[in-house]
């Protein structure tokens, strides 16, 4: 076997081309928004999760994609219980179901952006993110009258590259810190409920959906344990945090110091 010897040279030179062609491909993911530039404690590409608040005050939002037989049921329990939600709407869902969108407004909810297609954002380019995003806008803001300025993301996925173009476009990234996971088959009402109860907390998120098969059924007992528990139940806008903020590496909303 033959064996070969590199220069003490020759090896610099080698070790240089590897790092060299490692930083350009680190660099590339990091600019195409493949990775997330960590900041220590903080984070500038995330969606804010949950809101740093000492009054016991949560939000309760609804991501609408499927059908809406049950918009007008979840609006009188909302009612009924003095609730504000929050609901992301997707835009061909809101084309398909204008008066349901508007009913919702007319009911003093928020409307909120979950894209137009309800496509796998993470896996599309910039452009048609936004084209995405202000597509879907366009149609609820047509609808409503309402200036529509949160964006969540469908399936809840996202990378830096999505954060930043919904930034750019003057939308705040939403994500929750409750997931009902109501959507799931194999979720009973009991697991539901318990689950929501167990997971809220001051400046919660809590995520639902509507045309599920326990929703509209298991609300009621959610929102008469939590009021009975104290707390009130604003829209995302009205619980955010309005002066300068930073975004904890969970996700948490707090004051910029």
């Amino acid at each position: 076997m033959k064996v070969i010897f590199i220069s003490k040279s020759n090896l610099t030179a080698v070790i240089v081309i590897i790092a060299a062609l490692f930083f350009i491909v680190f660099n590339t993911f990091l600019t195409q928004g493949y990775l997330t530039q960590a900041s220590g404690s903080y984070k500038e590409d995330i969606p804010i999760y949950s809101v740093e608040t000492d009054e016991k005050k949560c939000a309760i939002t609804f991501d609408c994609a499927w059908g809406a037989s049950d918009i007008p049921n979840i609006l009188d329990i909302l009612d009924k219980y003095h609730a504000k939600a929050t609901f992301f709407i997707v835009g061909v869902w809101a084309e398909k179901y204008p008066d349901m969108v508007k009913l919702m407004a007319e009911r003093g909810h928020e409307i909120a952006n979950h894209g137009y297609g309800h496509l796998h954002m993470a896996s599309i380019p910039e452009e048609k993110i936004e084209e995405e995003i202000t597509r879907c806008t366009e149609v609820l803001e047509n609808l409503t009258k309402q200036k529509v300025r949160l964006f969540r993301p469908p399936y809840g996925e996202y990378n830096a590259r999505v954060v930043r173009t919904a930034k750019r476009l003057g939308y705040e990234n939403i994500q929750w810190d409750c997931d009902s996971l109501d959507w799931k088959k194999e979720m009973t009402r009991e697991s539901i409920f318990n689950r929501v109860i167990k997971r809220t907390d001051k400046g919660s998120i809590i995520l639902f959906h509507n045309d599920t098969l326990y929703t509209q059924d298991v609300l009621p007992d959610i929102l008469d344990a939590l009021t009975e528990s104290g707390f009130d139940f604003v829209t995302v806008s009205d619980l955010l945090i309005k002066e300068p903020y930073k975004i904890r590496f969970d996700g948490r909303q707090i004051p910029a110091e």
